[in-house]
């Protein structure tokens, strides 16, 4: 019958050292601690490599949103210039930490990935390979001590009853001489018991003594034992801790943008067109083209003419919120200058003719209605397909053509998008206007 040695059984710990019995398997234990750590980097990696994804997706929708605004917005010259500067650095920005994202999981998480699965090998009932041999190197080379130790502790054991025992026999025959009650037959018992239990302290002292140091001559070779099995824990460790170190470097050069030239190159363009943007300038071309710069002509005397059938009224000579009188012809060597990389909503939207004539046909603003209070998007919708569609961010109009909204508005588009990005559109209480196409989307 074969009895099956558990060198853990019988035997009590009586402190943390390596050196007892069973202690070693948290060195065991770290073998499997490093599989897990890998796959826990590998995790840790891939959240940031998440987290660059999203922040440079914030900064690119960022980036165009704003692009849009100040383009459609009442900034002009140099300082939009400087403006749109910032977006370009968060578009850009944005590409560089795409490529952090890819090479965290490109390079970084498929290094650890490989790393692990050469490192570790699985076994079939379960387990590593790593593991096993460490458990069993270890069980090997403190079987033999521990055998010997659970011997030292019975004869320990045994020894100290005997003394327990010899202790108790002299009490009781120290008592029996002062109790007149017994006879000497029982005298002589108890005698004879103090005389055994001595022998027995005798034996069970040189048994435990004798294990002891068959014990104490084994601790060497136990102790070498354990050392080798040890060391061969410790240079598997020892690659995986220098491994994480040299990924962790990799990481850093990954994630440190600072030392990019790209990147530093991405702020030096971005400070000197913040510098450009020039004040005096900017005034300067204002005042040419929306101030008293502007060219004029003047009103003069006109001989009266077979062709002109009808004289402008003196509504149709007033001028709108904001809105030049239309239908003029300039005199002199400026003509109308576009605002540079941006124009206003309503400049989007107009066509000015170059010839001046008093048909009420090409005048937006010339109205049959008696009060002349005219608007030229208060007509009925222009003839093709109305489109209902809703509002992805709120509107506020710029000028008296446009719409006004709140993003979740619903409204209906009567004429497609024009060359400068606007649409022509009804809100449900009536109103007509103009409105960009990219601040609202389909209803499907």
């Amino acid at each position: 019958m074969s009895v099956t040695y558990d060198d853990s059984v019988g035997v009590e710990v009586s402190s943390d050292s390596f050196w007892e019995v069973g202690n070693y398997k948290r060195t065991v234990k770290r073998i499997d601690d490093g599989h897990r750590l890998c796959s826990d980097l590998m995790n840790c990696l891939h959240e940031r490599a998440r987290i660059e994804k999203a922040y440079a997706q914030q900064l690119t929708e960022w980036a165009r949103r704003w692009k849009q605004l100040v383009d459609k917005g009442p900034q002009y010259g140099t300082v939009e210039k400087a403006w749109v500067a910032v977006m370009s650095e968060a578009e850009k920005v944005s590409e560089l930490h795409l490529e952090v994202k890819a090479l965290l999981m490109n390079e970084d998480f498929e290094k650890i990935k490989n790393w692990q699965k050469e490192a570790f090998h699985k076994q079939m009932m379960g387990g590593f390979k790593e593991t096993k041999e460490a458990e069993d190197g270890f069980r090997k080379a403190q079987k033999p001590w521990a055998k010997k130790l659970k011997e030292v502790e019975a004869a320990k054991k045994a020894y100290h009853a005997a003394c327990k025992e010899e202790k108790l026999a002299i009490s009781r025959e120290t008592n029996s001489k002062a109790d007149p009650s017994l006879n000497p037959e029982q005298l002589k018992k108890l005698q004879d018991k103090v005389e055994k239990s001595k022998q027995d302290v005798l034996k069970t002292k040189e048994k435990y003594e004798k294990s002891l140091k068959e014990l104490g001559q084994s601790t060497p070779q136990y102790m070498e034992g354990m050392e080798q099995v040890f060391e061969q824990c410790q240079q598997f460790e020892e690659k995986r801790l220098r491994f994480f170190r040299e990924v962790l470097l990799e990481v850093q050069k990954h994630l440190d943008l600072s030392n990019m030239a790209s990147y530093k190159n991405i702020y030096h363009d971005l400070e000197q067109s913040i510098k450009a943007a020039d004040a005096v300038e900017d005034l300067r071309w204002f005042r040419a083209n929306h101030g008293p710069g502007m060219s004029m002509n003047w009103p003069q005397f006109e001989e009266w003419s077979a062709d002109l059938n009808r004289t402008l009224s003196r509504r149709e000579k007033k001028k709108s919120d904001g809105v030049t009188l239309m239908g003029i012809n300039q005199t002199g060597d400026q003509a109308l200058q576009n605002k540079p990389g941006s124009v206003s909503s309503y400049e989007k939207s107009q066509s000015y003719p170059t010839d001046w004539s008093d048909d009420e046909s090409n005048n937006p603003f010339s109205s049959t209605d008696a009060n002349g209070d005219s608007n030229p998007f208060d007509e009925d919708a222009a003839s093709g397909t109305e489109v209902r569609v809703r509002a992805l961010y709120d509107y506020e109009g710029q000028e008296h053509d446009e719409l006004s909204f709140k993003a979740g508005d619903e409204l209906t588009k009567i004429e497609d998008e024009d060359e400068q990005g606007w649409c022509k559109g009804r809100l449900d209480n009536g109103q007509v206007g103009l409105y960009p196409a990219n601040y609202v989307e389909a209803i499907q």
